[in-house]
Formats: structure tokens, C-alpha cells, sequence
């Protein structure tokens, strides 16, 4: 026995046979239209028949017949919830006659939806007895033996024929789809799975180059005799597009060029969806706009530059903002945030921010203009805090000013910074100040910049400057970090969805390089210790001593982290939730050789959340002998 379906869109497999006989399959949709109209006869009220054809049909609290499933797990759920003869059971009045009638039906049923598991030649048995008081007057068996599951003996993906302007990216992007075919031979096959196979390979051309491609035929022929299916899926591409020019509609107060310059569409590059999503989020998240978004115009008669709209609903000039909020490594917190989005004297943005919490108050602003076409802005900033650092509690001043551009991958930055501190405290360092010229470069290469599973990111920050107070001295000051993802297995559920395991590894090291006795302001040195460095220990709790003993930011800084997240299953389904164990060390000194590292090892759950990753951490601190809890949200680099 053979079957095939030739469909325009979606594939439905249908019969075909040697001879020209009426199916099992036919027989039993008629059977069941009959019994469906029978139905009707015997539950409707003459009433409720004639007053619209659309009532509902009366249903009865008390089944009229049981249902028993007996088939292999791998099928049985299938069929017990999709079984048309579930939705009669509670029919009231249900007579033999019309109840053998379903059953007849129920054998076409049970067929189609085996079917669509891929088996095409199984066994059923179908029996209906009497059931003594007080079960159901009626108890029905359905007894399946599935036999084999079919497979996948060809799979044939193909482009119709058309105009191409760009060959060669056209046979590319083809064999990529067929490179990713989600059904190769030797596969089982499902209705399901023959789906999504389609609707995946259509979704790699709409995701680049390609946005109205569609499927212009597809065919699955499978021979029930031999358990075999031979695929056949031809995919209508469409023309290629690139992007053309940003329009912005909505933009009221706030320039569209600004829009534009901030989107960083690249204009004539070939569409990607990834692009155009990641220009609609930095509009989003640059604070002049409420709620963006992007689309390509499709309907242009140039697809080689093609339009891409941006319907946006723009901010307010000016918010205020009042938070609450609470932390392992500083206690509560309350802050008033003030932004103006539109400074009157020279546009620019202007966030001003006041945070009182434990261990921190602050008072600061931010001044940042837009960026220019080539993608460099202006910034400038100033920020006044009282912080307990170490043993001490500091009265800094930082004041910054500088540019910056951000690119898909990697952003730049260079500024100006001068940083004054004084210490309180007994025997407190001496006050201090410095001038530096400054220069920071950030790489981020992960596959999900707020909750990734594999890459790596790295950045390293460069400094020199001399120190104003008590006396002139000369400095540098380096700071690298790094971390990555490296696959470490697949967790699979019972219901055949896998994720994988992964471990990250995380490095930080710093360094100021200058005389003994050159006083460095606290803001350029180093402390480590807490939710996101080395757990186990407080915030900013790891440092150098003084000549009195007391903790204080130091020259050096070594930080490593190695942490190994595994997906958790529950009951056979994968969960959104994962387990990590880890192991933190970090240490702090005035001298490389003093770096004596503190360790800290823990348990911790992940929640992949909608706004990012929830860590919760458990730590022991090997050093302090101190169990911690850590907790954050999101994941940042």
C-alpha cells in the first residue's frame, strides 16, 4: 500500500491504491457522518433543532460508556485524547445501534491518527460489552498494536526556477537549507515532524535574504507495506532583498535622523531579520522611545532597497522615576531617577539619578548626546557617592568626559577622568586625586547577549595618569576581563526535548602600576567579593591591608570562576529552570606576589526568566567560613 499528498502549502497524506475500491478509511468518514447526523436525531429537542442551527448539543453529567485505551506508551496518550469518540461519551440517551455506528467510525479514526505518528499498518480491535451498576451501562476497548513506524528513505528539498539576481548566494543559502533538513533519511517520520521539517527550512530563507518565500509544493509518499517515506518539498524563494532607508513614523518631537543614526540599520546590506530585530532594540532601549517597531516593505517595487519602517510611539521629554529595591551584597535601596530626553540648550540626554542604600549613596548625572553618522557620541558624567570600602567609608567625586560607539559585536570608548577620594576612618589613607586619559574596549560574541549558552565575551580597559594630591606621581592602570561558554553534554526529557549542558569559565585580572608612595585615589583600585565576582564572601569584602591592618582597595587583582549548568527535567519535561555548581576564587593585594586567593564553592539554581536569567547561589566561603546567599538578575558582561 502506498499513500501521497500533493499539497500546495502543507501536506495532508491521503490514499492510493492498486485498485479503484472504496477504503476502509472512506467507508468509515461516512459511517461517521451518519452517526454524527443520528446524534443529532436522538439529542436535539424538536425545539432546540428549529431555532438555530448553530445550538449547542445537550450533554448529560453521568457518561454513557467508558473508554479503555490499550496501545504502547508511545502512542496511547495520542489516542486517548484526540479520539472522536471521547466527545460522546457524555451524550445523553445513546442508543446500541448509535453507539455501534461511532465504533465503526472509531476504527477510521484511530487509523488517521496513528498516521500521523507514522504508523500506517497497525492492528485494532475494537469491543463494546455491558457494564454492570454503577459503571456506565457500556464499557468500549480499543486494542492497537501499532506495528512498525515508518522511515524515511529519501528526502528531496529543492528552489523553483525564477530570476535570481544573486546566484551564487542563491545555491548557498539552498544548501544550507538542506544541510539543516530536520528529516535526513533513516528518520522516522510523523505528521509532526514532516511540519515542522517544512515550516523550519521555510523559515531560514525568511529569516535572511529572503522574507516572502513560501513552499510551493510538498509531497509525502509513504508505502505502508515496506514502513517507507519519500519527502519531497520544493521552496518558492521569492526575490532577494536588501535593506534600503530607515522611515520613521510617529517621531513627533524627537529628530528621525537621530532614529536613525541610533538604529544603526546597515542601509544595502542583505536583509536579516537578526539585523533589523537588533535595530529595533536599540531604539528601544535608547530612552526616547516607548515601543518600536520594525518592518520590511515588502510590497516595494525595489526589493534591492527595500524600505524599513519604524512605527514608534515616542517617550515623554521628561520622567521621573522613584525605585525600591533589594540586595544580598547592599541591603535595601531607594532611588529617584530624572531623565530629560532633550536637553533645550544642545539636545542632549540628561539622566540625574539619586540611590541611597547600606553601604552606598550616590548622587549623579549623565549627559549623552546622539550619535553621529559615523557612530560616535559624546557623554560626559559626574558622580558623588559616600561608600564603605573595606574598613572605611570614602568620599569620592568622579567626573568623566569622553566618546563612544557601539557596534553590533564590540563597543569603544575613550575619555578624560579625574577622581578625588577621602577616607574616614583611624588611620585612614591620605587624600587623594589623579587625572587620567582613559580607553576601554568590549567584545560580546555570545549567541544571547542577556541569557547566553555558548561564546565569549572579553574587555580590556587602559589608563594613564598622574596623581594631583598629596604630591604628582605617574600611573597606569589595566583591567581585562573575559568569560566564555563551553558545551559539556546534552540533558534530554522523556518527551525528546534536549538542551545543553554547559560550563562557563570566568577571568578577571588588574593591575595599577606606580611607586609605593604615590597616593592613588580608592576609585582606581581594585576590591572584589560578592553576587557577581567570588560568592562565599560580601560585597567588595576582598582587598589589601593598610600598614594598620585595615581592609582597602589594592593594586592587584586576580579573579577566575568555573561554573557547570545543567538543564533540570521534571516528570520527563524539560523545565526552565537549571542547576549549577561552582567554584569562585579572587584576591586582592598591594604587591603581585601578596595575592592570596579566597574561595568560595556553592550550589545555585537558574530561572531563564523572560527579562534574563534569576541566580540564586548558595556559597560557602572557604577563607571566612561563612555560608551566603546570592541573589541577581539578568546576566551582564
Amino acid at each position: 500500500m502506498i499513500f501521497s499528498a500533493f499539497v500546495s502549502a502543507s501536506s495532508v497524506l491521503a490514499p492510493r491504491r492498486a485498485q479503484p475500491q472504496p477504503t476502509p478509511a472512506l467507508w468509515s468518514a461516512l459511517l461517521l457522518c451518519g452517526a454524527l447526523v443520528l446524534q443529532g436525531c436522538s439529542v436535539l429537542s424538536p425545539k432546540a433543532a428549529n431555532a438555530d442551527a448553530a445550538a449547542a448539543v445537550v450533554t448529560s453529567d453521568q457518561p454513557t460508556f467508558s473508554l479503555e485505551v490499550n496501545a504502547p506508551d508511545a502512542v496511547r496518550e495520542t489516542l486517548e485524547r484526540h479520539l472522536e469518540l471521547q466527545r460522546f461519551r457524555l451524550l445523553p440517551d445513546l442508543q446500541t445501534e448509535e453507539l455501534r455506528r461511532l465504533l465503526h467510525a472509531a476504527d477510521a479514526n484511530a487509523r488517521e491518527l496513528l498516521g500521523t505518528l507514522g504508523y500506517f499498518a497497525p492492528t485494532i480491535a475494537i469491543e463494546l460489552r455491558e457494564a454492570p451498576a454503577p459503571l456506565p451501562p457500556y464499557a468500549v476497548s480499543i486494542t492497537v498494536e501499532p506495528g512498525a513506524q515508518t522511515r524515511i528513505t529519501e528526502a528531496d528539498i529543492t528552489f523553483s526556477e525564477g530570476a535570481e539576481t544573486e546566484p551564487d548566494a542563491r545555491v548557498r543559502q539552498l544548501e544550507r537549507v538542506q544541510r539543516s533538513w530536520s528529516l535526513p533519511e533513516g528518520s522516522t517520520f510523523t505528521q509532526a515532524a514532516w511540519s515542522d521539517a517544512k515550516n523550519t527550512g521555510l523559515r531560514q530563507l525568511q529569516v535572511r535574504r529572503y522574507p516572502t518565500a513560501s513552499i510551493a509544493s510538498s509531497r509525502a509518499e509513504v508505502d505502508a507495506d515496506t514502513h517507507e517515506a519519500k519527502l519531497a518539498v520544493t521552496y518558492d524563494p521569492g526575490p532577494p532583498y536588501r535593506f534600503g532607508p530607515l522611515q520613521v513614523r510617529g517621531s513627533q518631537r524627537y529628530d528621525p535622523d537621530g532614529a536613525r543614526r541610533l538604529a544603526r540599520l546597515p542601509t544595502g546590506s542583505v536583509y536579516d531579520e537578526t539585523e533589523m530585530l537588533d535595530a529595533q532594540q536599540r531604539l528601544a532601549s535608547s530612552g526616547y522611545y516607548d515601543a518600536v517597531f520594525l518592518t520590511l516593505d515588502t510590497d516595494s517595487p525595489t526589493p534591492q532597497a527595500a524600505p524599513v519602517i519604524a512605527q514608534v510611539r515616542e517617550a515623554k521629554l521628561q520622567k521621573l522615576v522613584f525605585g525600591v529595591g533589594l540586595s544580598t551584597d547592599s541591603g535595601p535601596r531607594v532611588s529617584i531617577d530624572h531623565t530629560h530626553n532633550q536637553w533645550p540648550t544642545h539636545g542632549w540626554r540628561a539622566v540625574n539619578k539619586l540611590s541611597l542604600d547600606k553601604k552606598a549613596q550616590q548622587l549623579g548625572t549623565g549627559w549623552t548626546a546622539l550619535p553621529n553618522d559615523n557612530g560616535w557620541r559624546w557623554f560626559t558624567s559626574a558622580l558623588a557617592q559616600r561608600q564603605q570600602t573595606g574598613d572605611y567609608d570614602v568620599n569620592s567625586v568622579e567626573v568623566l568626559g569622553g566618546r563612544s560607539k557601539s557596534t553590533k559585536n564590540i563597543d569603544r570608548t575613550y575619555f578624560l577622568r579625574y577622581d578625588t577620594s577621602r577616607a574616614q576612618g583611624l588611620n585612614a589613607p591620605a587624600n587623594s586625586a589623579a587625572l587620567s586619559a582613559n580607553y576601554g574596549w568590549t567584545g560580546r560574541y555570545f549567541n544571547n547577549n542577556t541569557a547566553p549558552t555558548r561564546g565569549y565575551g572579553i574587555a580590556v580597559e587602559l589608563g594613564a595618569g598622574v596623581t594631583l594630591r598629596p604630591e604628582r606621581a605617574p600611573f597606569t592602570r589595566t583591567l581585562v576581563r573575559w568569560q566564555s561558554f563551553f558545551p559539556a553534554g546534552r540533558v534530554e526529557a522523556a518527551n525528546g526535548v534536549a538542551r545543553a549542558a554547559r560550563i562557563s569559565v570566568r577571568t578577571e585580572a588588574g593591575a595599577v602600576l606606580a611607586r609605593d608612595s604615590a597616593e592613588i585615589p580608592v576609585t582606581q583600585l581594585f576590591l572584589t567579593g560578592g553576587d557577581t565576582t567570588v560568592r562565599g564572601y560580601g560585597y567588595r569584602a576582598i582587598g589589601a591591608r593598610t600598614e594598620s591592618d585595615k581592609l582597602y582597595g589594592g593594586r592587584y587583582m586576580a579573579v577566575a570562576s568555573v561554573e557547570w549548568q545543567r538543564p533540570i527535567t521534571y516528570r520527563g519535561n524539560m523545565t526552565d529552570w537549571e542547576n549549577t555548581l561552582f567554584v569562585d576564587a579572587g584576591a586582592v593585594a598591594d604587591r603581585a606576589g601578596d595575592l592570596d586567593p579566597r574561595v568560595g564553592v556553592g550550589t545555585g539554581v537558574r530561572w531563564r526568566s523572560p527579562v534574563g536569567p534569576l541566580q540564586a547561589d548558595l556559597a560557602w566561603g572557604v577563607q571566612s567560613k561563612k555560608l551566603r546567599l546570592h541573589l541577581r538578575l539578568g546576566f551582564t558582561f
